[in-house]
């Protein structure tokens, strides 16, 4: 089971990202799964937040909040692959 959490600066990163009008909906889908998982253990990452959160730290453009919210979910997706 995931025990990992969303720390205090990655959720004041994903709010600075769903509250920004220039932010992408991938950078905007990775910090709603980064602030869905504040205070919530047995919350994981799903697939498609986690390729969203992937994508956004991979491009260039988005901002260094963004990129904090996606490795936030990213690092609380969970590790089994289904079959």
């Amino acid at each position: 089971m995931n025990k990992k959490v969303t720390g205090k600066k990655a959720a004041s990163s994903a709010s600075k990202t769903l509250k920004s009008s220039s932010t992408g909906s991938k950078s905007k889908a990775a910090a709603g799964s980064a602030l869905s998982q504040t205070k919530a253990p047995k919350k994981t990452t799903s697939a498609k937040a986690a390729t969203a959160a992937s994508k956004t730290l991979s491009d260039g453009r988005s901002s260094k909040a963004s990129k904090s919210a996606a490795g936030s979910a990213l690092a609380q997706k969970s590790g089994k692959k289904k079959k």
